[in-house]
């Protein structure tokens, strides 16, 4: 039987990080739902449409050719855009567009045929809440504010992207605001979640924190059987 990891959580807080260590130890299809924001956040870009013309990028979203592969890399159209995709540009306007009530109505269906009859771990703002509510194991993975900008920051400069702590922080703070205030799709905490707070925690204690949690689950369920 298939089984979803879903893991919510703000930006910065180390998710993407953690989908892709689990999907590797537990042999998962890792969806990076916020990719897939970003490439039509990108793909608006290249089309020179305003942020405020949401009926182009709803028909945007739901035309656009994205493609995730196992080795993290993301095609849009069937070129390589993993890099572009973190722009600053992009970073800008992602929020904003993921806002769209079409664009994420698009989006969710595309996420959930990905997901169908595969063992997945997805991670974004409502995939707990919305994308897979009935997901077999549900996470909420949060840190503080300046412990997520000073995490971007070094992923930035590890990348080469040009973009500095005060920016980051401030358009991490304004991430947060759109995220927990949308129409739909927003950032919420849910009694159903496992809570896991990875301030003062290394990347490996909290994938070891979860996977623990994985595995007691599926041994459970070979109990039941």
């Amino acid at each position: 039987m298939s089984y979803v990891v879903a893991i919510d959580g703000p930006a910065g807080s180390g998710k993407g990080t953690l989908a892709k260590a689990l999907s590797e130890r537990f042999n998962l299809l890792n969806i990076d739902t916020g990719a897939m924001y970003r490439c039509v956040a990108l793909k608006s870009l290249q089309e020179n449409i305003d942020i405020k013309e949401e009926d182009k990028i709803s028909e945007i979203s739901k035309n656009i050719n994205i493609e995730l592969l196992d080795s993290g890399k993301v095609l849009l159209d069937g070129k390589d855009v993993t890099k572009d995709i973190r722009s600053k540009e992009v970073t800008s306007i992602v929020s904003p567009i993921s806002s769209i009530v079409k664009v994420r109505e698009n989006l969710v269906k595309a996420q959930r045929k990905l997901a169908v009859g595969k063992n997945v771990v997805m991670e974004g703002r409502d995939i707990t809440t919305i994308v897979f509510p009935d997901a077999k194991y549900k996470f909420y993975l949060d840190a503080s504010l300046e412990e997520r900008a000073k995490r971007r920051f070094k992923e930035y400069q590890e990348k080469k992207i040009n973009m500095t702590y005060d920016e980051i922080l401030d358009n991490i703070k304004k991430r947060d605001y759109n995220d927990m205030h949308k129409e739909v799709g927003s950032l919420t905490r849910t009694e159903d979640q496992i809570y896991i707070d990875s301030t003062n925690l290394t990347i490996k204690e909290v994938v070891e924190k979860v996977s623990n949690i994985i595995e007691k689950g599926k041994k459970y369920e070979k109990i039941k059987r």
